[in-house]
This record gives structure tokens, sequence and C-alpha cells, in this order.
């Protein structure tokens, strides 16, 4: 059983699940994404537009998936997008004077492991495993400013992935991670990572609906004394970003496993100095075994 993770966003969580592949198992998963929004918080309070006054934003993202079952009970990981940030109204950014930008964004690198499972009498399953990797800016862009692809940071991240499954193939799964950020032009904050799943799949289906969680450990409120004297929109990477994020994902098999579609929507329910986004995301699903 594969998801594919879209890559949604520039704080994206890790795209690991708790299913693990048969050893040699390969999977390839491009797909594109589309997500805007015309509402920012600034600190906790949800305002009209965003910090520079760019009307609403826009970004298209091109995105590449790839696994690999090392054995039974570890994987690896890639991903890699490309993005398209715009103004739909063609303001131009304060920091990088443009109104829309592109470029292959960071690379992330990922192993997965399994570290315990136990099944029930009653065809239950729990799974305890765990993720690490990093991710790291390749494309030449510049990581200040409101249309920025990214913040030009390299993280380390980690995680401990927990999902217990029903007999009816109903499953849950727990997440909780932390994200180390370094950079070299940003005093970036690291994040607490969490996210909570609810889904189902057999041969025909999968779906979920999950919800993605980021807690920053420091940074500045957008709009604040402290944040116009430290730069303004030229030192946003250095906020404190928090999201909660709802998003349902699904994917179907459509030629012997092998090749599949999957689709998925995104919304914020809350935030701070975080868009209120909506996404759509489209992707096709190779696995060789």
């Amino acid at each position: 059983m594969l998801l594919l993770c879209p890559f949604l966003n520039v704080w994206a969580q890790l795209p690991v699940n708790g299913f693990y592949p048969k050893k040699n198992t390969f999977t390839l998963a491009p797909s594109f994404s589309y997500k805007s929004y015309d509402q920012f918080y600034r600190g906790s309070t949800l305002s009209e537009g965003n910090p520079a006054g760019l009307g609403e934003i826009s970004s298209s993202i091109i995105s590449f998936y790839g696994q690999y079952a090392i054995l039974d009970w570890l994987s690896s990981t890639v991903t890699l997008p490309y993005i398209t940030v715009e103004s739909e109204d063609g303001v131009l950014d304060p920091v990088q004077q443009v109104a829309a930008v592109d470029g292959v964004q960071d690379l992330g690198i990922f192993i997965k492991a399994r570290v315990f499972e136990k099944k029930f009498q009653n065809s239950s399953r729990v799974t305890v495993g765990g993720a690490t990797g990093a991710t790291l800016p390749i494309g030449d862009y510049e990581g200040a400013g409101v249309l920025s692809l990214g913040n030009q940071a390299t993280t380390l991240n980690g995680s401990a992935i927990v999902q217990y499954t029903l007999p009816m193939n109903i499953f849950s799964e727990v997440q909780l991670g932390y994200s180390l950020r370094n950079s070299s032009d940003f005093d970036i904050p690291n994040a607490m990572l969490y996210s909570a799943k609810l889904g189902f799949h057999n041969e025909f289906l999968y779906l979920h609906a999950k919800l993605d969680i980021q807690d920053s450990m420091s940074g500045f409120d957008i709009g604040t004394p402290e944040f116009g004297d430290a730069g303004g929109a030229a030192i946003l990477p250095e906020t404190e970003v928090d999201y909660t994020n709802l998003s349902f994902d699904f994917y179907i098999p459509l030629y012997k496993s092998n090749v599949g579609v999957s689709a998925g929507y995104g919304t914020t329910l809350t935030g701070r100095n975080y868009n209120k986004q909506s996404s759509l995301s489209f992707g096709l699903v190779y696995t060789a075994k």
C-alpha cells in the first residue's frame, strides 16, 4: 500500500507514513499541486491580503517523489519540487522586486524504519517506526520576501510513527517529530511537528483524513515593532510560523497495482504568521515490485 505525500508547501511535514513496502519495491510518483490564498495570519490574527499587500498569491508545484524499500522494514524516500509563486494582481515583492518567481526548491532525502510490530488475535496490528532525513536547498532562489520559494535553510528532521490497523483495514496513525533549521542568512526557528491520520484501504482504494500541526519554538510576529526593527519583509524566515492544516487524500490503482492515480485537498484551519490557504493536488503513481 502506498500513499503519495504531496509536498504542498515549504513547511511541509516529513513525506513518510506508517506503511512499509516489501523489499526491493520501487515507487515513482510525480504530482501537480495548486494552492492560493488572499488571507493571512498576522501574528495569530486573521487579516485580508498578505504582509506586503500583494493581493491573492498562488503557487503551482510540480513534485517528484521516489521511494525504494531496501528491506521489508527499511525504506528510503527522495523528494524534489519545482515551484512557481506569483502575485495574481502583479504587485512586486518588496524584497525581490518581481511579481513572480519560479525554480527548483529543496531536495529531500529520508530514511524510514519499522522497529516494532505486533499482531493481535482479532487480526488488528500495531506498528512503531521512526524516520529521519534532511532537506537541502539546491535551487538558486532568494530566501527572503513574500514570494520566496523557500527559506534557503538546511533542515534535519526526525519523527516517531505509530500506526494501529483494525481487521477491516481501517487504520489510525500518529507522528511526532522535530525539525532543526540552519541557515547562513537567517535565524530560522526550529519546530515541533505533529500529525494524526484516520484512513481506510483495500485492493481497490486508499483514502485518509489528516491533521498536520507545526509549533515553532521561537520567532517574530509579523506587524510588531520588533519585526519592523529587524528588517520587516526581509526577515520573514525568522518569524514564528505555526499552523494546523487539514487534508484529504485518496489513491486508486488502475493497472495490476502497478499504476494508479492520487488526488488531495488541503486547507488551513488556524495559523500564526502563516497564509490561510487552500490546495488541490493530483498525481500518477508507478510501483515496481
